[in-house]
């Protein structure tokens, strides 16, 4: 983010039925299904969905899983996101297909813990944490309320109360910013698959409710209708993955911060958590939120970097947004005393190897509620005291 402060800021963000976060939720499903049976199971699953076709592709290491219970599995995550449609379906007109074979043996020499050898990194990269104060959740507020409004849609509409709205929808909120705070919502675009039954003017009645239900009232105070949009194009009948193919990894901003912080580059669905890619974007996640938390600064901003096969993190950089150097300083000193950011200790930390993924492929990993069974670990904001000066 720059250092302006008035400006517009827009994030969006796409439904659970979106053809990419269909691949997502299969590829989460996966890595969950081998968590649930070896919690040291090892996956990267990459998932392709397009016109009545599913195929899986990928690396394992694990307990065998026959195909035709991961097949099972795979139409069991396609019929509860919601989809039972001409161009694709749970059923037996959508084509799956596996192909996962063993994890390669020059990775794991590079990765596995022996001897006197720490665990390393899985490869290579970049990942980023962020947290600011602008909503309850410490994430920003466009990307937030843009996967309030979708998910909420998902709940009446697999409760059969929003009826003629199908699974594949995509939302966009536009905030204006002042004095570096968001103040109220300037436009609003919400695009949504529909049956053939209805026209955009019933679907523009059916939606409007939940941006009302979403964003609080005093950021929608003399929001202007004109400045509601809902499919722009026109009809919006053909949709998810018949309408355009879905890839696993397509949506890392969506799954993030909606461009309000960097990214590194890496995704996040389809990999168990001794990938960086996934287990060092939470644990900085983690971090930046318990020191908002703490209220030493508004936001937070954590860069980690690794390499493949070194355990420990090559650097740390941190980002208050304060300029105030010494309390920068003091903060980099409370991290590296006070977590231990190898892969291994990333997971032991947050208790990541469990089957608890499937549901962090829609409507964003962060800004989630933790929950009993270890889902959403990284939100907890357990570690404030550590920054109190």
């Amino acid at each position: 983010m720059s250092n302006l402060k008035n400006y517009l800021f827009t994030s969006e963000s796409v439904s659970e039925g979106h053809p990419d976060k269909v691949s997502d939720q299969i590829s989460d499903m996966v890595v969950d299904s081998y968590l649930s049976t070896d919690p040291f199971s090892r996956v990267a699953c990459e998932t392709l969905t397009t016109t009545n076709k599913v195929v899986l592709a990928g690396e394992v290491r694990g307990p065998e899983i026959r195909k035709d219970d991961l097949i099972e599995k795979v139409r069991n995550c396609i019929r509860d996101i919601g989809y039972d449609q001409k161009g694709f379906t749970w059923k037996e007109a959508t084509k799956i297909e596996t192909h996962l074979h063993s994890q390669s043996a020059d990775i794991a020499m590079g990765v596995d813990s022996f001897g006197n050898k720490d665990e390393g990194a899985g490869d290579q990269g970049i990942m980023f944490g962020y947290a600011c104060n602008e909503t309850d959740v410490l994430m920003p507020a466009p990307i937030h309320y843009s996967h309030k409004i979708l998910r909420l849609m998902a709940e009446d509409r697999k409760s059969d109360k929003l009826k003629n709205i199908e699974p594949d929808s995509k939302s966009q909120v536009t905030f204006e910013y002042e004095d570096g705070k968001p103040t109220k919502v300037k436009s609003i675009v919400i695009s949504s698959q529909h049956s053939a039954d209805i026209n955009q003017s019933q679907v523009r009645d059916l939606l409007r409710p939940y941006l009302l239900k979403a964003i609080p009232k005093n950021f929608l105070e003399g929001f202007n209708e004109e400045e509601f949009y809902v499919n722009p194009t026109g009809n919006f009948v053909i949709g998810g993955p018949d309408g355009d193919c879905g890839l696993t990894g397509r949506k890392i901003i969506v799954d993030t911060y909606g461009g309000a912080a960097p990214h590194g580059g890496g995704a996040f669905s389809g990999k168990d958590p001794t990938k960086v890619d996934r287990s060092a974007a939470y644990a900085a996640r983690y971090i930046a939120k318990n020191i908002v938390a703490s209220k030493i600064s508004d936001k937070c901003l954590i860069q980690l970097a690794y390499a493949i096969g070194v355990s420990k993190p090559l650097s740390i950089y941190v980002d208050l947004f304060d300029n105030d150097s010494d309390k920068n300083k003091f903060v980099v000193e409370k991290i590296n005393e006070n977590f231990d950011l190898s892969p291994k200790g990333i997971r032991e930390m947050l208790n990541l190897n469990k089957p608890i993924y499937e549901k962090t492929a829609a409507y964003g990993h962060f800004g989630r509620v933790p929950e009993d069974n270890g889902s959403f670990s990284w939100e907890k904001t357990d570690k404030i005291s550590i920054f109190f000066r």
